[in-house]
């Protein structure tokens, strides 16, 4: 009796041994599957992590592929990947959100390159050097809401393509923008108007000298930065402009501004308003005597239109010339009047002797109408 309980106890143990044996057996290979799926799904030279994909400086030459389908975040940056097509992203990606190309060597965008990334919210192309980028890059349904261009467009003729991609409308839901360290030179008419969702825009360090009316109107802006660029003034128009965007939080620091009297309705507006966020750090380049000194001290009886060294040189070459000009003229017309100097001579003589016949005829009607006598031998002459 006992030993048919013991041997029924041992007979237990065994069960449960084996349980546990197959349980862990069960879950190991469950475990390594998992990791063999994983590791076959993520491309090589490349670090996946849940949704996550890094292929951060290994030299790569093209988007590595295949690329998993749960993909929300990719990050293909420090790589020598000089053109991107269609054929980059072969797989749809219905997930990825967040797409990061910097440094890249990027050189041109086809078009419908970005066409199986249906949900893509975020773009980051900064550090390369981009000289074409097609405006149809971008599906007619895309979700793209930050798109981040800095560092980008080294050469001012390259740009073109990506005002025509700006102008295009092919943004609709674009809320940030970020173009800064670019060589952007002008903001033209109608860049942003095409626009409608833009609030956040950075044009920081893009060697602006100028802004034409119109330019920053449409966009519903509620950040904008200008810092850093080659900006002496904003006209009336401009500032009017910017104060259809009341909200709207504005960085000026950098700028080299001309305090002369020209400035007088900026510094005005500067003054009545609360748009600018480091007002306090903006500061006259020019002239000499006010070099340094901060705007927000100005007052206006200290604007004053000097020239400047430079433009008194420019000044005073220009006289210079001018006076060559008039002195060669007068040379020329000395000229002309020696080389005719017979025909003026005897144009001179015809004129004189036709004023001594008119004189003459004048004086002899006044010697016959003061002389009686010879007013009536003219009268009789007459009959």
């Amino acid at each position: 009796m006992k030993m048919r309980v013991e041997s029924s106890s041992f007979s237990c143990k065994g069960k449960e041994h084996r349980g546990r044996t197959n349980k862990f057996t069960l879950t190991h290979l469950l475990f390594f599957f998992a990791a063999f799926v994983s590791g076959a799904a993520c491309p090589d030279k490349c670090v996946c992590s849940t949704t996550t994909v890094k292929c951060v400086n290994q030299d790569l030459h093209a988007v590595p592929q295949p690329l998993p389908t749960n993909t929300k975040t990719l990050f293909i940056t420090g790589n020598n990947i000089t053109h991107i097509s269609a054929a980059s992203f072969p797989t749809r990606l219905d997930q990825l959100t967040d797409l990061y190309l910097t440094g890249n060597q990027l050189e041109s965008l086809d078009s419908k390159v970005f066409s199986n990334l249906p949900k893509l919210r975020l773009l980051d192309l900064s550090n390369n050097r981009i000289q074409s980028f097609d405006a149809a890059a971008f599906p007619a349904n895309n979700t793209v809401q930050e798109l981040v261009l800095s560092r980008v467009f080294y050469n001012q003729s390259y740009t073109e393509d990506l005002l025509s991609l700006l102008r295009s409308g092919a943004l609709p839901k674009l809320t940030r923008l970020d173009l800064s360290n670019n060589e952007l030179l002008v903001l033209t008419d109608g860049t942003f108007s095409r626009l409608p969702s833009l609030v956040n825009l950075t044009l920081q360090n893009s060697s602006i000298i100028s802004i034409q009316d119109g330019a920053l109107r449409p966009p519903p802006l509620l950040e904008l930065d200008l810092r850093d660029n080659a900006l002496r003034k904003l006209s009336n128009s401009t500032l009017t402009d910017l104060s259809l965007h009341p909200g709207m939080l504005l960085r000026l620091a950098g700028n080299p501004w001309r305090c002369d009297c020209n400035m007088e309705d900026l510094l005005a507006w500067l003054k009545q308003g609360d748009q600018v966020q480091d007002l306090q750090n903006l500061t006259c380049s020019d002239p000499e005597e006010l070099k340094s000194q901060p705007l927000v001290l100005l007052e206006q009886t200290q604007l004053e239109c000097s020239y400047s060294g430079d433009m008194k040189g420019v000044l005073e070459t220009s006289y210079v010339f001018l006076g060559m000009v008039l002195a060669l003229i007068g040379v020329i017309f000395l000229l002309v009047l020696y080389l005719n100097r017979k025909g003026i001579k005897r144009w001179m003589y015809n004129i004189r002797d036709a004023c001594r016949d008119h004189m003459e005829g004048y004086h002899y009607r006044y010697e016959i109408n003061t002389d009686p006598r010879l007013a009536n031998l003219s009268i009789n002459s007459d009959v």
